[in-house]
């Protein structure tokens, strides 16, 4: 046990001297999270309006027709958008670029022939053959017939009741009416979720997929220390004394996960109180991840290492791991954008299982149960490369 110590002490040494690996493990992870967190709004400033946009403009001037504005200004479905110097030619031409969704005139007269109860129309301009027009159309007919009806219920009161529910006031509090209906459909989020917006979000991603990523890129240093024990013999002076081959392993292994498992440390921490990332929700589940991907990108780092002949070699099996399991696991683009081949085929890649038990606790809310099926995944690669490793190494010394 003690050689397995002095062999990880020696690496962490030789390890926390190279200035290259205090960038990769620490600051690398912190400034690709923000580059992507800005790619994908996780920095942004208002929250984008996601309503259809819908050209406006009215001919007529009376309250009734203010009143039918407020109503389509207040939708959840529909943006207007308003230029009083745009005329109805400019509308078609925005329509038909696809700037608009859909555009609405209001006739001159409109207001008083409606409360007149005539007959009268809106100009509405529109791609019908288009899927917006669709959601456009069903919410003007949805605000059209609320504005009809409050029309028709405030004659009804005035010529009822006379001067104790006048016009205005009858059409006013129906149009109140609708803001409070007697059935809703109400939204509710389990106790243990906080409310989150798109920034957040795409932080609660960007954070635990930059750190996994640069983690593997660490490996790159790491390996060179096993090459360069290597090439200066150091290694078969150790397995020419009471050491054997295991403890080499288990030192080499020790070494690379506490590097490891100290830079999750240090990027949980800094997401949770500085990104406002909610790693510690469930402190357990989230170590418990962070500790299997540690021992599988240790074991990694420890195949690589016995692979790698030259320092050229080194580079090499350490980035192409990076990029691969990087931009197949998700760490990149959520795999939850992708197609359900993309996502089984993503699985193959250890980041996505790692992403997976952090999303599960930092997004969706999931408890700890959540988290041992990608834990076990990530334990499974730690023991086959560690495997692989230990009969690498058997096999190349036997030569």
């Amino acid at each position: 046990m003690i050689r397995i110590f002095d062999i990880a002490t020696k690496d962490l040494m030789q390890l926390m001297r190279d200035f290259k690996t205090f960038m990769f493990l620490l600051i690398m992870p912190i400034v690709f999270t923000f580059i992507f967190g800005f790619a994908f709004g996780g920095f942004g400033g208002s929250k984008a309006d996601s309503r259809l946009p819908v050209g406006y403009l009215s001919l007529d001037n009376n309250w009734a027709t203010d009143s039918l504005h407020d109503i389509l200004a207040n939708s959840d479905v529909i943006r207007l958008d308003q230029n009083p110097f745009r005329s109805q030619s400019d509308l078609e031409a925005a329509v038909a670029k696809g700037d608009l969704a859909a555009a609405v005139i209001v006739p001159d007269g409109y207001g008083k022939a409606m409360l007149e109860n005539k007959t009268v129309h809106l100009t509405v301009i529109a791609d019908t053959g288009s899927t917006a027009w669709t959601t456009v159309e069903a919410e003007l007919i949805a605000s059209l017939t609320r504005f009809d009806s409050a029309l028709r219920t405030a004659t009804i009161m005035e010529d009822t009741i006379g001067d104790r529910a006048p016009f205005r006031y009858s059409f006013k509090q129906t149009l109140d009416a609708w803001k409070d209906p007697p059935i809703a459909v109400v939204e509710t989020t389990s106790s243990v979720i906080k409310k989150s917006d798109d920034q957040s979000a795409s932080l609660a991603h960007t954070s635990p997929g930059m750190m996994l990523q640069f983690a593997i890129a660490g490996l790159l240093t790491a390996a060179q220390v096993i090459v360069t024990e290597r090439k200066s013999r150091t290694l078969q002076r150790l397995l020419t004394t009471s050491a054997r081959r295991i403890h080499i392993l288990l030192g080499h292994f020790l070494a690379i996960f506490a590097l490891i498992f100290g830079q999750f440390i240090f990027l949980i921490a800094f997401g949770q109180f500085l990104l406002k990332v909610d790693y510690l929700r469930l402190p357990s589940a989230t170590f418990l991840v962070a500790f299997c991907a540690a021992l599988c990108i240790s074991a990694l780092g420890l195949l690589i290492g016995v692979l790698a002949r030259t320092e050229e070699q080194a580079v090499t099996f350490s980035l192409i791991p990076m990029f691969v399991f990087s931009g197949l696991g998700g760490a990149w683009v959520p795999l939850e954008v992708t197609g359900a081949t993309f996502q089984a085929i993503g699985h193959v890649s250890p980041i996505a299982w790692a992403l997976d038990g952090f999303e599960n606790v930092i997004i969706r809310g999931f408890g700890l149960n959540s988290v041992l099926l990608p834990a076990t995944a990530l334990a499974g690669y730690a023991l086959v490369f560690f495997v692989i490793a230990a009969w690498r190494l058997s096999v190349s010394e036997e030569r």
